[in-house]
């Protein structure tokens, strides 16, 4: 590695978001602490938890530690996006308060930004780990398939559009370091939820630089029932209401975007379907009449789709009988 791949004269703000989750916490702080790449500072923050973590972080009783409380819940977006402009890092990386980073994960990643300025982030690979931090070999191969990160190749990507928005090959949440100062986090919208990382990727995108692919698996995404991804995927209703009316967000905002019209039809096709997954959200909490005005109208804007006519008759089904009704939809 050349001698400008080496330093660590750059500052990273390590933004931790917690909320409910500490029995994970010290793994997560641990990781950080022990990164090989040194110049860090960790800012753990809280979203208002009713199980207050503060003692835990104090725990480590190391300076380069800071902990926040929001004084009242912002949600997930908002509640990094705050930590982010306390932060005085020249990189932001995100850790999950249940993800834990390899030692070398800075040190593979930070030394490319900090070589080309033309970089607004860089990211790898990353495991999947269960409840217990043993790694899932047949999910971690799947991940990486599904994401399209199996068959990407080290090296540059700009643009990384594609990459990013299609392939949603960017685990920004788990295993990226980017920019600070190329997005703006003030302003960064709170309607984007649990999709907050996918937006991110959106930003960066939009800002015309490039992002350094890692083709390692540096980090590791735990997977386990309080996880977010596994809520939205389950029958929660909430949940389920919470990640669709996200994705109708991001997905109408990547619409609009006229930097973006080559993928519009693609960013359409996921609108339609996250307005039939809130559709569906909306039957298994009962509110049928709105689930049945939403399903109608993305029933009329596509080609025929099995999943929504199938939620759009149980939106006219009694509500006994939809109870007992399995369907995968």
């Amino acid at each position: 590695m050349p001698k400008a791949m080496n330093s660590q004269d750059s500052l990273v703000s390590v933004i931790v978001p917690i909320y409910n989750r500490s029995q994970y916490l010290k793994q997560a702080i641990e990781s950080a602490l022990s990164q090989t790449y040194k110049n860090i500072e960790i800012i753990v923050t809280d979203d208002c938890s009713p199980e207050n973590p503060q003692a835990i972080v104090e725990s480590f009783s190391d300076p380069r530690i800071r902990f926040r409380r929001n004084a009242k819940n912002l949600g997930v977006a908002r509640n990094i996006a705050s930590a982010v402009t306390e932060a005085r890092g020249k990189y932001i990386a995100s850790l999950n308060d249940d993800d834990i980073w390899n030692e070398n994960f800075l040190e593979k990643l930070v030394p490319h930004l900090d070589a080309n300025p033309n970089l607004v982030l860089a990211f790898s690979d990353h495991y999947i780990i269960d409840a217990d931090s043993s790694i899932d070999e047949v999910a971690t191969e799947e991940c990486s398939k599904l994401w399209k990160r199996n068959h990407l190749e080290e090296g540059v990507y700009q643009p990384f559009c594609e990459i990013g928005l299609i392939h949603q090959a960017v685990p920004s949440a788990v295993a990226a370091v980017i920019r600070k100062d190329a997005i703006d986090w003030k302003n960064f919208p709170s309607q984007v939820g649990p999709f907050w990382d996918l937006y991110l990727t959106y930003l960066a995108c939009r800002t015309g630089s490039g992002a350094y692919y890692c083709p390692e698996r540096l980090s590791k995404y735990r997977m386990h029932p309080l996880a977010e991804t596994m809520a939205i995927g389950s029958q929660n209703p909430q949940a389920k209401i919470r990640g669709a009316k996200a994705s109708i967000f991001c997905f109408s905002q990547f619409m609009e975007d006229e930097q973006l019209q080559q993928f519009h039809g693609y960013f359409r096709a996921k609108w339609l379907h996250a307005h039939t997954t809130l559709g569906i959200g909306l039957l298994r909490a009962e509110r049928a009449l709105e689930a049945r005005s939403l399903l109608l109208h993305a029933f009329s804007q596509q080609k025929f789709n099995l999943r929504t006519l199938v939620a759009l008759v149980l939106s006219f089904t009694p509500k006994p009988l939809v109870r007992r009704l399995f369907l995968a939809i």
